[in-house]
């Protein structure tokens, strides 16, 4: 028994500076890791910003021609209703 009370907290000691190393040597582990994920996010974000300029032109490009589209259909709507108008009074002076 009085082994055991000599031997037992030697051996939890031992025990808990092993888990100390190995939780030492993880964090530089992850800390290391952490550093390559930062590398990485650098690198996709500097791609994405060269990509932006091109997305800028292809949306001012895709909103001018929405903007030509708009303005024929309008012209088209407005050309349709003079004609419906146009119908609608020529049919009113002839039942008049």
């Amino acid at each position: 028994m009085e082994f055991l009370n000599e031997f037992l907290p030697i051996l939890l000691y031992i025990a808990g500076i092993v888990l100390l190393i190995v939780l030492i040597i993880l964090g530089i582990k992850a800390i290391r890791i952490l550093d390559n994920v930062e590398d990485l996010v650098d690198d996709v974000q500097e791609k994405v910003d060269s990509f932006e300029g091109a997305i800028t032109v292809l949306s001012k490009a895709a909103n001018s021609f929405a903007g030509i589209g708009n303005t024929v259909v309008s012209g088209i709507t407005a050309a349709i209703s003079k004609l419906i108008s146009k119908k609608a009074k020529e049919e009113d002076d002839v039942y008049e």
